[in-house]
This record gives structure tokens, sequence and C-alpha cells, in this order.
């Protein structure tokens, strides 16, 4: 049996037991929503993780990293230090996106390394081996060998893997009848809609997604059901081709269900703050609760460079909203392949986006960190504050540029620090009334 077939009939399993404990949640809780399909659990059937995930509805908000190699940039031993970078910052999943050197030699090491749920995109290598290795065009790429390379990644050990199979011909005619100022931006779905086009067939994930299913069920594969119409600038988000391809996400996902196979649902992308709360209802509206894994979304074009930040600013509303699952975005987003100073920033900033969130949504046990940040704060008790930080080493630093490191005051207030003026306005007032207490 599935992870969701035993959720489904009740059985609280060791994986279970251990994702609940570490929600401090009730196991018999966890139990019913893996079943009820608003929480995934993923995690190969041929692999033993150390650090198991639940991802959904009434949990912690989860943080994936990406990582991988380009053609430019094949070497695996950085993509290896980016990947401890990653999980140092809390990564709480990782992706390998590689698409240069040897892709299979390197997405093993990197499950050799990895303690933590880990996610692919299966159409990369098939693609890649397609071009280089038969010499062709990516439109002449053979369905049975994109199959072949999903199992190969499911017999290997990937956790999730993420499937382009909504976007469908019809989804094609929304983005002829009206054109869209950035096309398609999804990596993976430009490469099916170019394969779609040459061959004037339908989408064969969408084809054979029954075939797909058998293989995620025999491998425990948890399917990342991927948006590759999602807008990749706020002029083109939530516009027909994207909204019809969610409909789409949502019929697979019930058939999924069926099947007793996990899922995730893939979301935007670029769009304004205020579509992100409608898009996150929508998602849950059409996918029956899915958990809902979404790429920022970045709230402005504008900002290369610092696209950590935007992807932030739409991550907090997004899980705050409900979204379940944040997909990091570096500063190095639209520009280059991310250092390991990047993939560090990036996580950090994701990290905010899912805490400040999670404190809206009442998440057991979220407050209390900043509670107690706030009393060494009032205690000026630096080393405390620092030890809470999301990114101590940082906090560290800046304390240390200081020039007081365990000093009472920093350098912005000096003796005029309000909250040590405070504490005399206090005192003085007690003094004034003989109180006496301390």
């Amino acid at each position: 049996m599935t992870i969701k077939d035993q959720a489904k009939q009740g059985i609280i399993s060791q994986l279970i037991e251990r994702c609940a404990l570490d929600e401090g949640l009730d196991p018999q809780i966890l139990v019913q929503a893996v079943g009820a399909g608003e929480v995934v659990i993923p995690h190969n059937r041929h692999v033993e993780l150390s650090r198991p995930m639940a991802v959904g509805k009434g949990i912690s908000t989860k943080v994936n990293a990406n990582i991988g190699t380009s053609k430019d940039h094949p070497e695996l031993k950085a993509e290896l230090e980016k990947l401890k970078v990653a999980l140092k910052a809390g990564a709480h999943t990782i992706m390998d996106l590689s698409t240069g050197g040897p892709i299979k030699e390197i997405r093993q090491a990197i499950r050799d390394a990895c303690p933590v749920p880990l996610g692919t995109v299966p159409i990369y290598q098939a693609a890649v081996e397609t071009v280089e290795r038969r010499k062709c065009s990516l439109c002449e790429m053979e369905v049975d060998d994109l199959l072949r390379v999903i199992e190969e990644h499911g017999q290997e050990g990937v956790d999730f893997v993420t499937i382009h199979c909504g976007l469908t011909l019809q989804a094609a005619e929304h983005l002829r009848l009206r054109e869209r100022v950035m096309g398609v931006v999804s990596r993976g779905g430009s490469f099916i809609l170019e394969w779609m086009m040459y061959n004037q067939k339908e989408n064969p994930l969408f084809e054979r997604f029954d075939d797909i299913l058998a293989i995620a069920r025999e491998h425990e594969l948890t399917l990342s059901l991927g948006d590759g119409l999602r807008p990749g600038c706020l002029l083109d988000a939530t516009d027909g081709a994207q909204v019809h391809e969610l409909i789409v996400l949502g019929e697979l996902t019930q058939r999924a269900w069926d099947a007793g196979v996990q899922v995730i649902i893939e979301g935007p992308g670029h769009m304004s703050m205020d579509q992100i709360p409608a898009n996150v209802l929508l998602e849950k509206r059409l996918c029956h609760g899915a958990p809902f894994y979404v790429l920022g979304p970045l709230a402005t074009d504008i900002a290369p460079g610092y696209d950590h930040i935007t992807s932030a600013i739409g991550g907090a509303i997004a899980a705050a909203a409900g979204a379940d699952f944040l997909c990091y975005v570096t500063p190095a987003e639209h520009l280059k392949l991310p250092s390991l100073e990047d993939v560090k920033e990036g996580v950090i900033a994701c990290r905010i986006a899912a805490h400040t969130a999670d404190i809206v949504k009442e998440v057991p046990g979220t407050l209390k960190k900043d509670r107690m940040m706030a009393e060494a704060r009032h205690r000026l008790d630096w080393k405390t504050q620092i030890e809470l930080s999301i990114d101590p080493e940082k906090a560290r630093l800046y304390r240390e540029e200081g020039g007081e490191y365990y000093g009472s005051t920093c350098t912005m207030c000096g003796e005029y620090c309000a909250i040590k003026t405070y504490q005399r306005a206090m005192r003085k007032g007690r003094e004034a009334r003989g109180d006496e207490r301390k």
C-alpha cells in the first residue's frame, strides 16, 4: 500500500508518527489530513530519509531550494556545496534541476547526500538526452523515453517529481487567443508546448497520465503537478491559459488520489499582491484542498538582483492565504546560476516569508520564538537574540561590527537606547509612588 492508501484506512505508520512529532501534532490529525489529500509526505519507498517532511494544511509552511547544473556550469562539486548551504540555512526540501554534465550521476550524488525529500523535473533529462545523445530536435523526443526517465527517477529514490501534465491543446488555444507579454516561462512547460506544436498532438503527459500514476504508485513518487503556464510577468497573471491549466490539474488530482498517489499543485509565478490570495483560494477550490506549492510569487518585475525580496513579499502573502510550500528565489533569479551566497540568501528570505505566514495561520508553537526574542531584546540580552535569529551568523557578524559584541547597547542608539530610557522612566515612577517592587 502507498502512504495515501494507509492514511485513508487510518493506519498510523512510523512515518506519520515521526512527522506528527516534528509538527507537534496528534498523529490521528495528521493521518486524516494525508488520507484526505490535504497533506503529503514525499518519501520514495526505496530510500530512508533521516529528515522526512510533511507538507500541507494545518502544519508549518515548508521551503524548497533549487540546485542543479547547467550546460555552462556542469560541475557536481559546486552543487553539492550548494546542497550543504541550503540545508544549513534551513531548507526543508531540495530540487535537482540539472541540465548539464552527467545528469544521472549528479542526481545520484545529490540523492546520496540529501537527508530531506528530493524533487526533480524528469523532462529536463529527457530533453537533454534527446538533443545531446540522439543528436535530434527536442520535438523528436519519444514519449516512451519520457516515461522511462520518470520511472528511472522513481527507481533511484527521488521523492517528488514535477510533471507538466495540465498544459493541454485547449490551454494552448488560450495562448493563441490572448497573446501574452512573456508567453511561456516555465522551462518544462516550453519543452512540452514546442513538442505539441511541432507534432500537432496532445500533451503526452496528459494522455499517458494513467501510466504515470502506475509508476508513481510503484515507487511512492509524489506528483507535483507543474504550472507550465505560470505567469512570467505581472501583466500575464490570472489569465485564461493559467486558469484552464489549473482546472485540468484539479481533475488530474482526483484521478491520482483514486490511484493512491499523493499530489502537490504548483502555482505562480509573477503576480501583483492583490491577486495572490484569490489565486490561493482558486487553487484550493479547484484542486480539492491539495497542497499548494508556489514559486514566489514575485510581486514586481523590476527588481533583478533583489528577487529574493520580491519573492518573499509574495510568498508571505500566499502562505498567509493558505499556500503550503514555498519555492525559494535567489538574488540571481533571471540573471545567472546562483552562487553559494545566493542560495543562502534565497533560503533565508523564503524562511522569513514562511515564518511570518505561520504566525498568521496560528501554526502551533510559531509565535514562541518571537516572544522569546522580544523578551531577550527587553533584557538587552544580545547573546540570546543572536541564538534565536533565523540567520545567527549574520546577526553575530553585525553585532561584532558594532564594536560591542556583548555590550549593553548597540551603536545605533548608544546612551539614548529607548529600552534603557524606558526602564529608567519606569524605575523613577515606582520611586515616586514609593513602590518598592523591582
